[in-house]
């Protein structure tokens, strides 16, 4: 499962995705951290899912890029991320726009209102966010099980 963990305390958890962005899917303005880099960016949103997402809305994000990294597979730990439709301008990259996770986590700094972060395509069950919030997002702790 994936995790989002908002500064206020507030987590969200998903067996697919969670998504990160306006829930209009517009422009989107956060600062990006991964791997010691930060980044500056306005897209239409941020992917991070599991293997079990890979079969869906990550795989159509996939599609579309070069292949330096394969999807995880179903029963995977790790979870692939994607920046959607990142913009570039004076003041916004485009370099940190897709990887893999295995332990480690994406940080985000809020920088417009009115973003929210949801899981698996459900966007009436959001978390809010505002402005100058930080949210972690990686692997939950919590792991489903099947029996």
């Amino acid at each position: 499962m994936v995790a989002a963990h908002v500064d206020d305390g507030q987590e969200l958890l998903a067996l697919n995705e969670i998504y990160l962005g306006q829930p209009t899917h517009q422009t989107a303005r956060y600062s990006l951290r991964w791997d010691d880099v930060v980044e500056r960016q306005a897209s239409s949103g941020l992917l991070v899912g599991t293997g079990t997402g890979a079969t869906g809305w990550c795989l159509s994000a996939w599609q579309g890029r070069e292949h330096y990294f394969q999807l995880p597979g179903p029963t995977s730990r790790e979870l692939a991320w994607f920046v959607r439709e990142a913009w570039p301008s004076p003041t916004t990259g485009t370099t940190l726009t897709e990887g893999t996770l295995d332990g480690d986590e994406l940080v985000a700094d809020v920088e417009s209102d009115g973003l929210v972060v949801f899981g698996d395509g459900i966007e009436e069950d959001h978390v809010s966010l505002s402005y100058g919030q930080r949210v972690r997002i990686g692997r939950a702790d919590r792991v489903l099980e099947l029996v």
